[in-house]
């Protein structure tokens, strides 16, 4: 399993992304469901902004939007095929959430990682969904969005593939959500939970059996 898991954009090492993709395939898909509840064209533009970082790193970026998989898991497995980086950016975790699971992009994502066939990669609501639970995230993101949108209920377990809860944007001056990432850590603490913090601009980097943070 290579993951790629960035607590704000590409990290101060983007270097480490592109020696993990190694000589597999520069194709990319830029997955941005975590944004589905803002207004369309804030989404187009962010969405933009990732293709862009991704390609001036040699990667060829496209988008991939879980919403046109919703019921159709062969049809994502069938377009992932090949693909060498999923970029999983930030948002809202519960929409993002959500999303893998109407397409079972959370099954796929299980089956291609454990088969070493890409690499996942991305930051802030990418990697929170790999924890067990997104319990506790309630207090930065937006539960309702998901009623809102889609009139179902969120889904509170992750994917699994991290041991430990992942607690982005942590005691870093001057992002909106580092205060309540520290009521986030207080309330893991207090409930025994096991999370791994990082400030923006770190990255951790895991690879097979290793695990770096960067």
């Amino acid at each position: 399993m290579r993951l790629y898991l960035s607590s704000f954009r590409m990290g101060d090492h983007p270097e480490h992304l592109a020696a993990l993709v190694g000589s597999g395939s520069p194709r990319t898909v830029v997955i941005a469901n975590a944004m589905d509840s803002v207004p369309a064209d804030v989404r187009r533009s962010c969405t933009k902004q990732e293709m862009t970082a991704l390609a001036e790193l040699g990667f060829d970026p496209a988008e991939l939007d879980l919403r046109d998989y919703f019921d159709d898991e062969q049809g994502l497995r069938r377009d992932l095929a090949g693909i060498g980086l999923a970029w999983l950016r930030g948002g809202n975790v519960f929409m993002l959430r959500y999303a893998l699971h109407r397409s079972a992009g959370d099954a796929v994502f299980r089956d291609l990682l454990a088969r070493d066939a890409l690499v996942y990669g991305g930051y802030s609501a990418g990697p929170c969904v790999l924890a067990p639970s997104l319990r506790g995230l309630e207090i930065v993101d937006d539960t309702d969005a998901v009623r809102q949108i889609y009139g179902s209920e969120p889904v509170w377990d992750g994917l699994g593939l991290l041991s430990e809860a992942f607690v982005p944007h942590y005691q870093t001056p001057g992002h909106p959500e580092s205060p309540a990432m520290e009521q986030v850590v207080a309330r893991y603490r207090a409930e025994g939970t096991a999370y791994r913090t990082l400030h923006d601009g770190q990255v951790l980097v895991v690879n097979g059996p290793d695990t770096l943070l960067i």
